[in-house]
């Protein structure tokens, strides 16, 4: 069942011979991506011995128990214990996503609903910033432009881990599932009358891009300065500080004015733009390649909805894996794991299935 591993173990043993050499140090990039590698192999070679061994304690314990059937038990554990570890080695050897590591740009826009949809954008750029905060990650807040009422009608945040993280557990490994149209249920702080209205909210979620990962052409960039609109302040709207980029080849926008300086701005939006550059290239490859890359809802449409937050019921549902909660003060409150990891199972039994 497990034949390939032994192809991975080999690798894996490869790979410790090389780290051990310091010459390979001296390519830092290089020896990142070896680092990178052993980590990813590690569990799977850790967990494979163990699987082995395990046989050969049952088969040992097998030949006990013929004599003293004392061993019988013992038989009986080490088989739970193996069936325990076939199933681990399984999950763990199912084809991970490249860029699982990878920290995230996080958008929010609000879409159907008016005044009431910036005010849900604002409630689930908070809900994501809790949760970043309860798992460890850094946030920046990009760019944004506010509502009248306090919400957001576009809101772009950067997440980031700190340090090294364990497999499964990265930004995008995380909040890749988050991409689509949000729909809120509930009474708007606007509506006299008390009746329940609908309304939605895009998420769309980006690994972020390092530099060498993204060509950029300066040739190929139009780069247009405005000046900045907001509630007010200093240097707003009275300096052309804002900027936009537009990479004329694939028509990909990208824009900020939340910094005082025009050329803040500009390194803000160059870091939008190598993010979504970034993802337009894995998309396409992907496509090429008929990988069925779960898709992100770019069109805020209530009728394109992943999921719901329904504020009377207090109940979260999401549309995609048939998941339910009614907690949905806590899920607001950051605590988003149980949802994710509805997310992230059903996506891991989808390609255990394939395989």
């Amino acid at each position: 069942m497990f034949e390939a591993v032994e192809e991975l173990v080999a690798e894996h043993s490869e790979l410790e011979q090389k780290l051990a050499d310091p010459s390979v140090h001296a390519d830092q990039a290089n020896a990142r991506k070896l680092n990178k590698r052993y980590a990813e192999l590690t569990p799977i070679v850790a967990t494979y011995r163990s699987w082995k061994q395990t046989g050969d304690d049952i088969e040992t314990a097998r030949e006990f128990a013929a004599d003293d059937p004392d061993f019988a038990a013992e038989v009986k554990d080490l088989e739970k214990q193996r069936e325990e570890l076939t199933e681990k080695l399984r999950l763990l050897l199912v084809p991970r996503d490249p860029s699982d590591d990878k920290d995230v740009i996080l958008e929010i826009k609000a879409g159907a609903g008016g005044d009431e949809s910036a005010l849900f954008a604002g409630d689930l750029l908070r809900m994501y910033l809790r949760y970043a905060e309860r798992v460890g990650w850094k946030t920046e807040v990009i760019d944004s432009t506010e509502s009248e009422l306090g919400g957001y009608k576009d809101v772009q945040v950067a997440v980031k881990t700190r340090g090294q993280t364990e497999p499964g557990q990265g930004v995008w490994a995380r909040l890749k599932y988050e991409g689509g149209v949000h729909r809120v249920q509930r009474v708007p702080a606007t509506e006299s009358q008390g009746r329940i209205h609908t309304s939605a909210a895009g998420v769309l979620v980006t690994p972020e891009a390092e530099e060498v990962e993204v060509e950029i052409n300066p040739n190929d960039l139009r780069i247009d300065v405005y000046r900045s609109s907001g509630p007010g302040g200093q240097s707003v709207n009275t300096t052309d500080s804002a900027v936009r980029i537009t990479h004329i080849p694939t028509g990909v926008v990208a824009s900020c004015q939340n910094e005082k300086s025009q050329l803040q701005n500009k390194e803000q939006a160059m870091r939008i733009l190598r993010s979504r550059l970034l993802a337009a290239a894995q998309e396409e490859a992907e496509r090429e390649a008929a990988d069925a890359r779960r898709s992100q809802v770019r069109t805020v449409d209530r009728s394109e909805k992943i999921r719901t937050y329904n504020f009377p019921e207090n109940r979260l549902s999401d549309h995609r894996v048939g998941f339910k909660a009614y907690n949905l003060d806590q899920v607001l409150d950051g605590d988003l794991d149980a949802v994710i990891q509805a997310c992230v199972d059903a996506d891991s039994a989808a390609k255990l299935a394939a395989a």
